[in-house]
């Protein structure tokens, strides 16, 4: 997880919580110690209490002894210790509450923040989200989360120190937590949807005008499947190149039905890689470019074959195997990509 600094509790007075965003603009946190970044998060519970399955952490710090982060939905989060302090109450009360919170919401304390949950359109069997990290699962707590339990020990707890959590549920007034924890880690929700495109972008730059006139590459022609994986999480990068699979399969389905014979000879042409790939190193690659002619051909043989006949789940799973992929998203997609239209 993280190592808790010795903190002032006072440190969530509106001041010090005011000169804490300043601070977090002017140099960027620390990230918090074994704190993973692009890790894929095991769930229990979606951030909004609808189904979650497909988050994981896009970027972690630790800021003053708070561990705090951002889900890839955009949705921040606090670790427990930080929640606590922003509550004004002892951590280990808090954590007494949400782990044994089927049974803490039956009563008196926990009916009430589940009103407040559910003001914030939270509806969860459980408070927390388990994340993946090098020290095992790790649960956080997002926005909603926050605020429910924020407003209750502000306003309605007899316990803690109310005056604290009043003056940061003032502060923090629902939509200026978000905002917060973004400062605090520094991140920019649209350069984030854009960097798991890079890879893609990079790559139809390349190699836009490559394939000569009356041919066709695998890439192009893949690439509204490229593009429905990405939509769905799964993004094309230097270990997951699915053009390469597609290619070999298709190549071999050429050699059966001896497409030269038919739409005339299959010629090679220069693709590069981005020089952040490996396969860069041996640029300019030379796959086939085949026919225009052919192109029918590819097209019923990519979705008969290679989606519905099974060789794209079959390859999805071996990125599975080798941890390139996170299983979740992979059954997804191959659910969504394969179900008739």
């Amino acid at each position: 997880m993280y190592t808790q600094k010795s903190v002032n509790l006072a440190a969530w007075s509106p001041m010090s919580a005011k000169s804490a965003i300043c601070s977090m603009q002017k140099k960027p946190p620390r990230a918090a110690e074994n704190s993973v970044v692009i890790q894929r998060v095991s769930t229990t519970t979606p951030a909004s209490g609808q189904q979650q399955g497909l988050l994981f952490p896009v970027t972690e710090v630790e800021f003053d002894g708070v561990a705090m982060g951002v889900l890839s939905d955009g949705t921040p989060y606090l670790h427990l210790r930080g929640l606590a302090r922003l509550c004004g109450v002892d951590s280990g009360m808090l954590s007494r509450l949400t782990s044994n919170w089927s049974e803490e919401r039956t009563k008196p304390r926990g009916a009430r923040i589940n009103e407040l949950l559910a003001e914030q359109n939270f509806f969860g069997n459980t408070l927390h989200v388990l994340t993946v990290g090098p020290s095992g699962e790790v649960p956080v707590y997002t926005d909603a989360v926050c605020m429910a339990l924020l407003e209750y020990y502000a306003f309605d707890a007899k316990q803690g120190s109310p005056e604290v959590a009043q003056r940061n549920f003032r502060l923090l007034a629902r939509k200026s937590f978000r905002q917060f924890i973004y400062d605090g880690c520094g991140y920019k929700p649209e350069a984030e949807k854009n960097a798991l495109w890079q890879n893609f972008h990079d790559r139809v730059s390349l190699n836009f005008d490559s394939v000569p006139e009356g041919y066709f590459s695998v890439f192009k022609q893949i690439a509204d499947l490229i593009v429905s994986l990405g939509q769905r999480g799964l993004h094309i990068h230097k270990k997951f190149v699915p053009d390469i699979s597609v290619g070999q399969c298709w190549s071999a389905y050429w050699k059966t039905i001896d497409g030269s014979s038919i739409y005339g000879q299959r010629i090679h042409y220069k693709h590069n890689y981005p020089e952040y790939y490996p396969q860069a190193a041996s640029n300019p690659q030379e796959p086939w470019c085949y026919p225009e002619m052919a192109l029918g051909e590819f097209q019923k043989w990519f979705r008969e074959n290679y989606v519905k006949g099974g060789r794209l789940k079959n390859y999805l799973h071996t990125k599975v195997k080798d941890s390139t992929l996170p299983v979740e998203f992979v059954n997804q997609a191959v659910s969504l990509l394969e179900a008739p239209r």
